[in-house]
This record gives structure tokens, C-alpha cells and sequence, in this order.
């Protein structure tokens, strides 16, 4: 998994503004193409800026020298800076306009895999069990016009949460 800093077009303006990196290695660092650390360096993103990578605790100032020596060399986030954006990937937020898609999401999970708990759906989709014990019975208000639909495809999980969900399901089923 490729962690990249807060704010990449922002953190590349500084960095072109204040170091001699290369853009090879600002782009590297920012997950951006060579042609856009050039443009920035060309001036068209007067827009944008700039945030001080320094200040937010995402480089260091030995971590810039050391690159600044060596074009070769690869900036690398700092250790707090990569803790940090690690805790916040966890956090899982589903936008309004795919949130009347859990039911459909909940109905395929039942269907293809009767092996989770509505424990585990609620966790995976960030659902309540009266809601998927309603789809489960027929109960459910929309129950007439559901079309089940896999819940990876349609944005409601990840598909790395929805396969570590399910063989924690399918190992609970084997015991």
C-alpha cells in the first residue's frame, strides 16, 4: 500500500519552491507525473498553496538533505506521518447518494453468503441488524424493489474488508 503526504499538489509547490529536488523525486514522493511537478515549477498552479511538509511533521529537514545529495535517492514519509495516515485509511465513510444502495448491498451479501452473521454484515456495511434482519425476513419497507447487488462494485466496502470478513465468516461456520 502506497502512503502518499496530505495534501500532494500542495506539499510538490513547496517543494519545488524551497529544495533543489529533482522533479523525478517530487513526483515519486507526491504520486504525481513528472509533467505536473514541471508545471507547478513553470508556474501553473498559482492556485495552489503551499503547505510545508516540515511543519506537518511529514519530512524532515535531514530526509530532504540527504535527497538533495543524491538524485537517486527517494524521499521517504516520516514514521508519525505514515502512523497517522494509516489510522486515518481505516475510517470508512459511505457519501449520501450511495447510501440508499445498502439495502441492495445487504440483500446480495444474504444471498451469496448466508454465512455471515448480521453482526458481521452490520460491521462490513455500516448498517444497523434491524435493517438486514428486515431484508433477511421480507419485513423491510423497500423489500418489493430490491435488486441485489454486490456491495464492492457499488462502493460500500472495500473488497480487502469484504474477503477478511468473509473468511472470519467461513471460519466461523467450520467450527
Amino acid at each position: 500500500m502506497i502512503i502518499l503526504p496530505m495534501m500532494p499538489r500542495a506539499t510538490a509547490v513547496w517543494l519545488v519552491e524551497n529544495t533543489t529536488l529533482t522533479f523525478d523525486q517530487i513526483s515519486q514522493f507526491c504520486g504525481l507525473h513528472d509533467l505536473e511537478v514541471q508545471a507547478i515549477a513553470d508556474g501553473d498552479s498559482k492556485a495552489v498553496r503551499p503547505l510545508d511538509p516540515i511543519i506537518n511533521h511529514q519530512l524532515t529537514r535531514e530526509e530532504i538533505e540527504r535527497c538533495e545529495q543524491d538524485e537517486k535517492a527517494r524521499l521517504k514519509l516520516s514514521e508519525s506521518a505514515t502512523a497517522m495516515r494509516k489510522m486515518k485509511q481505516k475510517v470508512s465513510y459511505i457519501p449520501k447518494s450511495l447510501r440508499q444502495n445498502k439495502p441492495n448491498g445487504i440483500a446480495w451479501v444474504i444471498k451469496n453468503h448466508p454465512e455471515f452473521s448480521a453482526g458481521q454484515i452490520s460491521r462490513l456495511l455500516h448498517t444497523t441488524k434491524k435493517t438486514i434482519d428486515g431484508i433477511r425476513d421480507g419485513t423491510h419497507r423497500l423489500n418489493g424493489s430490491l435488486r441485489p447487488q454486490n456491495p464492492i462494485t457499488i462502493g460500500l466496502c472495500s473488497e480487502k474488508d469484504f474477503y477478511e470478513a468473509l473468511i472470519k465468516a467461513q471460519k466461523k461456520t467450520k467450527k
